[in-house]
């Protein structure tokens, strides 16, 4: 009889964020497959965690994800855990899940923590509709999704690296307009968790002034609907095509 497959998610900050469930969940599996086998033994050795651990990472999960589909086809539980947040979300997850899918495996996710959620909530702008981006394309396509998003009228999110934050935030206001409304949530549950809230233009002046350091979401408020369709273009400036024509 064939095992099954946990999406387990795990703390992005908090250790306290993990549930009972995911604890037991992963107690119980013969394996646990983890993105960086480092970082999680320090959050098994906290919950007196000692299943078998192996590496699955984006650099090798191409490789692995067929040796694990035939492990769970003979009858092994295997619990997936990223470094942080839920497994597929911005992290390796994807392919092994869609892997099992197709071979008919039972694939069950924890509900639990990830970054987007609490981010997105704090913001302050509307969360019944939004479209999660995570991190934009570092060079071929960014500047056609920037483009494409600068008409998004739902509440969008992004990851981004506290290194590249200012750069980001310099060009949403490029192609979003400097006025457009934004929130920046740094170190989500941890001790010096911040929320940065202005527009694009004041945070990333603020954090030209102050180094941004840890894990970074950046929410940004939608485009405003209006009757008239509006074209955005690269210098912020937007026309109704009525504008454009005349």
């Amino acid at each position: 009889m064939a095992g099954i497959l946990y999406i387990v998610p795990t703390p992005v900050g908090n250790l306290e964020d993990m549930t009972f469930r995911a604890i037991r969940i992963l107690k119980e599996a013969d394996l646990i497959l983890a993105e960086d086998t480092r970082t999680s033994s320090v959050l098994l050795k906290h919950y007196e965690i000692k299943g078998r651990l192996e590496s699955h990472h984006k650099f090798n999960e191409h490789k692995t994800a067929s040796m694990i589909k035939e492990r769970i086809l003979s009858g092994l539980n295997v619990a997936l855990i990223s470094d942080a947040g839920t497994p597929g979300i911005s992290d390796p997850g994807f392919l092994l899940v869609r892997t099992c899918v197709q071979e008919g495996i039972e694939v069950q996710t924890l509900p639990g923590a990830t970054a987007f959620v609490p981010a997105l909530v704090s913001s302050g702008y509307p969360c019944d509709r939004f479209c999660f981006e995570g991190f934009l394309p570092q060079k071929k396509g960014r500047q056609t999704r920037l483009t494409e998003l600068a008409e998004e009228t739902r509440t969008m999110i992004f990851y981004e690296s506290p290194y590249r934050l200012v750069k980001t935030l310099d060009q949403f206001a490029e192609f979003f307009g400097p006025e457009r409304e934004c929130s920046v949530a740094r170190e989500i549950s941890k001790k010096f968790e911040e929320h940065r809230r202005g527009t694009l233009t004041e945070v990333a002046a603020w954090y030209r002034e102050h180094e941004p350091k840890g894990e970074i979401v950046i929410v940004v408020a939608g485009a405003e609907e209006t009757k008239k369709k509006k074209k955005t273009y690269k210098n912020g400036k937007t026309f109704t095509d009525e504008e454009e024509n005349s």
